[in-house]
């Protein structure tokens, strides 16, 4: 009931206690009284403060009157009165409580107002391919401003150092590739490129601009820096990059330095504002529980074909790939810096089955004698193998086994190539996700995934390496 109701139920209840009072009118209390707790512990039911809400029960059985309590008088005004101080009280407490959420709400207004109104002012659209990385500031220019490009290029390090004191990188694409060039992620992601054969076709600081969604918008951008804030679904049901655009100027009447202090303010603010505003919205994801059941080893194959995921790998390998992957720069600009391409090398194997990808710089592939026994064996097979008939081919994996280490067989390792072979067990899960540790490992897995076993569940696995680029010494 209304906060108002609660002044006058304990009025009437307090009107109870004066002599003389006519009988129905007990009635009609008692009955507005069953009513309006009835009412009070249904919404706190709702609001799930089960406190109250069975103490209004409890008032609403105790005050109706079809099967009426008999405590007498006396008792009777003791807990009117004691009922009528309690509304009271809750009377102060929900007017109290209304005029801090009036606050609240008013504030909440003023800080969505200043929202709206930084959005008109340094909110952009961009298509998804515009989407920086949560931690980057990209520097952005539809006209170059010839002081701020010599400060880039000569003296780095100054926007470099602010850009550390907010918690951001700092990306100026002309100098990105220079700074990549030594670095392990270019042969991550083009192992068969040279030094020399490196080149980069983003040269200009317009390269992202060229990703707004309403390409009118370059009208308002001069120079300055974007960041990425939020993915937002455009009226054309399509999901836009929202980033913002924080405008220098070295023709500014306001200084440099200060003009990056209060860039650097807006940021923080900013990333503050957004994080309530989502931490302000209770939202519920209800999730199906399809199960993984893992009856056998197929079951809990995870097949790598739809998308790269690193997941599954093996914690020895997570680390190196997750830094070679980003290195700080924002996967899109980094495959559009490379150009990487599908250009696949030959394998070859060894008279000592050493693993080379020799159009890979050389490249040595290393792995366990066991694991290495069960590349070998899938490599032999290029129409793949279900795991359900593995057992079928333990008698050859254990030869090739003898031919990587022949100087005999443990129990251990008869056990291990038992295990492996076990399609109820997960041993064969193990021994391929290492194998695909060691190739991910070395380079990126749109080539990888050529050169390690991988299926769909229920069908095959093999390796879709062409056989032609296998070469056995």
């Amino acid at each position: 009931m209304p906060t108002i109701l609660y002044l006058l139920l304990a009025a009437l209840l307090l009107l109870c206690l004066i002599p003389g009072m006519p009988y129905g009118y007990f009635t009609l209390v008692r009955l507005l009284a069953m009513v309006g707790f009835s009412g009070e512990a249904f919404k706190f039911f709702l609001r799930r403060n089960n406190g109250l809400a069975w103490t209004f029960l409890t008032l609403a059985l105790l005050f109706q009157p079809f099967a009426k309590v008999g405590l007498g008088r006396t008792f009777w005004n003791i807990i009117d009165v004691i009922v009528a101080i309690g509304l009271i009280v809750l009377f102060f407490i929900n007017k109290r409580l209304e005029k801090r959420n009036e606050k609240i709400i008013k504030q909440i207004n003023i800080e969505t107002d200043k929202e709206i109104k930084n959005k008109d002012n340094n909110h952009f659209e961009f298509k998804l391919e515009g989407l920086l990385a949560h931690d980057e500031l990209v520097y952005v220019a539809s006209k170059e401003d010839s002081f701020l490009t010599n400060l880039f290029e000569t003296k780095p390090e100054i926007v470099e150092g602010w850009g550390q004191m907010i918690g951001f990188h700092i990306i100026y694409l002309p100098l990105l590739l220079k700074q990549l060039k030594n670095e392990e992620v270019i042969r991550y992601r083009a192992p068969y490129l040279s030094k020399t054969q490196v080149s980069s076709s983003i040269n200009e600081n317009s390269f992202l601009l060229q990703y707004l969604e309403h390409p009118e918008d370059i009208k308002r951008i001069s120079q300055g820096f974007i960041r990425t804030e939020d993915i937002h679904r455009g009226t054309d049901g399509k999901d836009k990059a929202i980033n913002r655009f924080y405008p220098l100027s070295s023709n500014s009447s306001e200084p440099l330095a200060d003009q990056l202090y209060r860039i650097g303010k807006q940021i923080v603010s900013e990333k503050e504002q957004h994080e309530r505003l989502l931490t302000s919205r209770v939202e519920y994801d209800h999730w199906d529980d399809l199960g993984t059941g893992t009856d056998n080893a197929d079951d809990s194959f995870n097949s790598q074909i739809v998308e790269e995921d690193i997941n599954d790998l093996l914690d020895e390998v997570k680390e190196r790939i997750s830094k070679l992957r980003k290195r700080g720069i924002s996967q899109y600009i980094l495959e559009q810096l490379i150009h990487p391409d599908d250009r696949l090398t030959r394998i070859i194997i060894k008279k000592d089955y050493r693993i080379f990808l020799p159009d890979y710089n050389n490249m040595e592939i290393k792995m366990e004698p066991l694991v290495k026994a069960v590349y070998f064996l899938f490599l032999k097979h290029p129409e793949g193998i279900l795991f359900k008939h593995l057992p079928d081919y333990r008698e050859e994996l254990t030869r090739i086994y003898v031919n990587l280490k022949p100087y005999g067989m443990s129990d251990r390792v008869m056990q291990s190539i038992e295990d492996v072979t076990n399609p109820l067990l997960n041993s064969i899960n193990e021994k391929c996700a290492r194998i695909r540790g060691a190739f991910v490992g070395r380079f990126d897995d749109h080539m990888a995934k050529h050169y390690y076993i991988d299926g769909l569940r229920g069908q095959p696995k093999k390796i879709s390496l062409p056989r032609d680029l296998v070469i056995w010494e």
